[in-house]
């Protein structure tokens, strides 16, 4: 599911703090770059929340949101949702392969690796170098 800009700006906050949140803990931190009301932050977690992006959780009269999955896991998903929408294994492949021609060498790197660990665990003997 793909994220508005004040969404993703709201999880990036919740991913750095390392703990949970209460909105104004997140309204004062959006309020140093922006003009924001308090009400529009309550307004956006709660959205994330029915989503289940975050977690919300009650604490006294507040509530204080953590993320429910890490930045690397959601932005799989996203990748993996899109790619779930394309027709074929054919189409499918096509994107794959041009998706890994406008990665960077160390992210190319990286790909490598995770390919040739995942390999490895599978007991894959037809190795993808």
């Amino acid at each position: 599911m793909a994220l508005g800009e004040l969404e993703r700006d709201v999880m990036d906050r919740l991913w750095a703090a390392g703990t949970s949140l209460t909105v104004r803990e997140v309204h004062e931190q959006l309020a140093e770059h922006r003009k924001i009301a308090y009400t529009t932050v309550m307004t956006v977690l709660d959205r994330l929340a029915k989503k289940h992006v975050v977690r919300q959780e009650r604490e006294g009269r507040a509530f204080r949101y953590s993320p429910a999955a890490s930045r690397e896991q959601m932005v799989a998903e996203l990748m993996l949702d899109a790619l779930g929408g394309v027709p074929t294994v054919d189409d499918r492949q096509a994107a794959l392969v041009h998706f890994i021609g406008g990665v960077s060498p160390a992210e190319a790197a990286a790909l490598r690796e995770a390919l040739d660990a995942m390999t490895t665990q599978r007991g894959d003997t037809t190795a993808t170098s």
